[in-house]
């Protein structure tokens, strides 16, 4: 016979609400210790200064835009949405989503005077995903920060490229990618570096 269960005498359509209660929770463990953990070029962030990040996925329409920080830390329920809208479109797969990556985002946008959404063309990647497009083209790294949730390539409408790329490299928050080509900036939380595809 099989123990007793906190899932016994629950109705079946409350268990989605425990299980979404229960990433909910992890998010706000993991926002916390990203709030302690804050990089030396997040700490020149305003604590007590709400911030907004304004996302507008290309790929599924969805779009983001709400205060992810307010009050001296993270708000689980609205990374949680932004990490939904930065899912692995192909897939459907999420990752926790570094909240220092839309820290960055926040504070480009600062630099850049401008309330656009970043038009997000990859954020979260799965491996699965990411092995398929390395299988295409050489410029996609094996392990990605896409991979991990700290990663994100985008644009900003009436911003010129180049523009985008010198905020972010300013910043010296992570990788920046550069691809002309392309279209995209890629800015990541890993460690600084810089480089010009195509």
């Amino acid at each position: 016979m099989l123990p007793p269960s906190i899932f016994d005498g629950l109705e079946s359509n409350a268990l989605p609400n425990l299980v979404r209660r229960r990433e909910l929770l992890t998010f706000g463990a993991a926002a916390g210790l990203a709030a302690i953990a804050a990089p030396a070029w997040a700490q020149t962030l305003d604590i007590w200064e709400p911030r907004r990040a304004v996302l507008d996925n290309l790929h599924t329409g969805e779009r983001f835009s709400e205060v992810y920080y307010a009050n001296g830390s993270y708000l689980p329920d609205a990374l949680a949405e932004a990490t939904r809208v930065m899912r692995d479109w192909r897939t459907g797969d999420e990752h926790f989503i570094d909240p220092s990556l839309f820290d960055a985002l926040h504070a480009i946008g600062g630099k850049l005077e401008t309330a656009q959404p970043f038009q997000v063309i990859s954020g979260y990647r799965s491996p699965r995903t990411n092995a398929m497009l390395r299988s295409r083209s050489s410029g996609v790294a094996e392990h990605s920060q896409h991979t991990i949730g700290k990663a994100i390539d985008v644009r900003l409408e009436g911003v010129e490229l180049s523009r985008l790329r010198d905020a972010a490299v300013a910043l010296g928050a992570g990788g920046v990618g550069y691809y002309p080509v392309s279209n995209f900036v890629h800015v990541d939380t890993g460690r600084v570096r810089q480089w010009r595809g195509a």
